[in-house]
């Protein structure tokens, strides 16, 4: 099978040489492309990404009368060729749809499941009882889910779209073939990747030629993607989760693809994991019942376990929504901000998880639960952090609160983005592979980076002598922070945005939203705004930008660490007589894309 691979990889890049004399994979210059635009205004439908070319595909399926799921399906498929390190085939997602048909919101949870053999110590050395380094874990076959992209997209189209999977595959598998051009951020996350993905024959291969990383400016191709992409058309996703490409997946997890000769060294062992062919053929979506909170007049609905995002950002504005943050001084809306974020956290760590009971994550978002939580802030002093989980038991009045828990974050890397059609549907959709680079394994031959997602899970309990929603068990999924957010006005879109950054999806979402609806902010100054993230832990992580507001905030009792950046968000916003407002990052990772199919002038 993998020299068959290795013939066809040989024999595409030959073509491709004799065709534009670049060299295999990656190489040639490329002349300029269009610049990303973050923000744009106009009427048709719209579309926001981390990525041009992505942006490109989504409005493309429009203008050509393909509705939003279609749309979405179709870039995603595209981040899944030029944000191979977020996302792609090999991971999973969470996906929201608004219909304008019934004036509902759905959800489909494409999130990666646990192999059946995975146990509660799947994370645990045997050897020493201790658990293993995060590292040591990520790299390695038993981090790897399996994925639930392919189902989602299937699901989706099947669900609302007017086209095939086949055809929304196609755009991605051309870029894939002809190349996109290399830009500093692609590259330095090869970079930092370079020890991790120097220890695969497959990964560095693709993404480490001669030993180095592609120069910013050069094309790279991916045409073993491609013909992966093109095989899923003509045969269906059929051939990934029981087919030759399960075989494939299976036999890289089982049997890591380690270098004879390595690029690089690694400090750990590579470890084989348990995923088997039957786990793959057992995989199905979910589309649970969104969560939904009441915010200011507007209904904010979100994803549901094992999705937090839905229970965080909903509790936390049911928390803020207990006093006018348009009143108060900055500072003051900004501590509400931050203690309402480490509330939401407390209880999220206590009781989220995969299984948690729909009663319970009701009550997690009930009114009566939030008054009691918000009581506990003071509006002249921060809390001492951790906070203490409350009690969600129906019960609500005072103040009480139970014995603090420990902190739990998760990785950084995902990717995001948000379609609107002209008949008023809205996807906004969230898809990760987890860290940036996943395992770090490319499955031979067939151009995909496997997830790491299993090291979302717990490694050991955290919750003292409560029970841990989230530790490993067998087809369980690990907890998640994706929050692709959909808003509605008097029942019809008003905004949609979503964001990549592990944990600190939720305190991002949740700031744009505060920023928008209480603050003043239009939506590409709420998504551009500086952010800091508490997620109940002793420091508040700040962006740079954020230092002009640490000092009121730090009068307060606030502590702060620095962060290089947070977030990457987009966002579409309906404007009056028919107009979307579409907006991504102006900078964060290299800045965003967005586009409308017809812009006004000046937008």
């Amino acid at each position: 099978m993998r020299l068959r691979h290795r013939r066809a990889l040989v024999l595409i890049a030959v073509t491709t040489l004799a065709s534009t004399a670049a060299a295999p994979v990656q190489a040639s210059p490329r002349p300029p492309t269009p610049e990303k635009v973050p923000v744009a205004t106009g009427y048709g439908g719209a579309v926001a990404t981390v990525d041009l070319d992505a942006t490109k595909v989504g409005l493309e399926v429009l203008r050509k009368g393909g509705n939003a799921v279609d749309a979405a399906v179709a870039a995603a498929a595209t981040l899944g060729v030029t944000e191979p390190f977020s996302a792609g085939i090999g991971g999973g997602g969470f996906f929201v749809y608004y219909s304008a048909r019934d004036r509902r919101v759905y959800t489909i949870d494409g999130r990666e499941a646990a192999p059946m053999t995975m146990g509660e110590t799947a994370f645990v050395d045997p050897a020493t009882g201790l658990p293993y380094a995060f590292q040591e874990a990520r790299v390695s076959g038993i981090a790897a889910g399996v994925p639930g992209t392919l189902a989602t997209w299937e699901k989706a189209l099947r669900k609302w779209g007017t086209t095939d999977l086949g055809d929304a595959l196609r755009p991605a598998a051309k870029v894939a073939d002809r190349g996109f051009t290399v830009d500093s951020t692609f590259r330095t996350q090869i970079s930092d990747n370079a020890a991790a993905f120097g220890q695969f024959s497959s990964t560095s291969e693709l993404y480490l030629p001669g030993g180095l990383p592609p120069e910013a400016g050069t094309v790279f191709r991916n045409p073993d993607l491609a013909a992966t992409y093109r095989l899923i058309a003509k045969q269906g996703t059929g051939v990934f989760y029981r087919g030759a490409v399960a075989r494939d997946i299976v036999d890289t997890v089982q049997h890591p693809p380690v270098a004879d000769v390595p690029v690089g060294t690694w400090a750990y062992p590579i470890r084989p994991g348990t995923m088997a062919l039957s786990d793959l053929a057992r995989y199905q979506v979910r589309t649970p019942s969104p969560t939904r909170v009441s915010y200011r007049g507007y209904d904010v609905y979100g994803m549901p376990t094992p999705s937090s995002g839905g229970q965080s950002v909903g509790e936390a504005l049911n928390i803020l929504e207990q006093t006018d943050l348009s009143a108060l001084t900055r500072t003051g809306a900004l501590h509400q901000y931050l203690e309402a974020s480490a509330l939401a956290f407390a209880d999220r760590n206590r009781f989220v998880g995969d299984h948690t009971p729909r009663p319970l994550l009701e009550q997690l978002l009930s009114d009566g639960f939030a008054k009691e939580r918000a009581c506990l802030i003071n509006p002249a002093q921060a809390l001492v952090k951790p906070v203490a989980p409350g009690e969600p038991d129906g019960a609500y009045g005072g103040c009480a609160a139970g014995a603090p828990s420990p902190a739990v974050t998760e990785g950084q890397s995902t990717t995001n983005l948000t379609v609107a059609d002209r008949w008023g549907n809205v996807v906004e959709y969230t898809l990760t592979i987890e860290q940036t680079g996943g395992n770090g394994m490319v499955v031979p031959g067939r151009g995909f980076l496997l997830n790491n997602e299993m090291t979302d899970f717990n490694f050991t309990p955290t919750q003292g002598s409560a029970a841990d929603p989230n530790l490993p068990g067998p087809g369980k999924r690990p907890r998640s922070s994706m929050a692709p957010t959909i808003v509605l006005a008097d029942g019809r879109p008003f905004l949609a945005v979503g964001t990549p950054g592990g944990s600190t999806i939720i305190t991002t979402v949740l700031q744009i939203l505060v920023n928008r609806l209480d603050l003043g902010m239009t939506l590409p100054e709420a998504v551009a705004a500086a952010r800091a993230t508490q997620r109940n832990t002793a420091a508040v992580l700040g962006e740079a930008e954020f230092a002009p507001e640490i000092p009121g905030l730090a009068a307060l009792g606030h502590t702060f660490a620095a962060s290089p950046e947070i977030g990457a968000a987009t966002g579409i916003e309906f404007l009056s007589h028919g107009r979307f407002l579409a907006a991504a990052e102006p900078v964060r990772r290299g800045g965003g894309s967005a586009g409308v199919v017809w812009p006004v002038a000046g937008s």
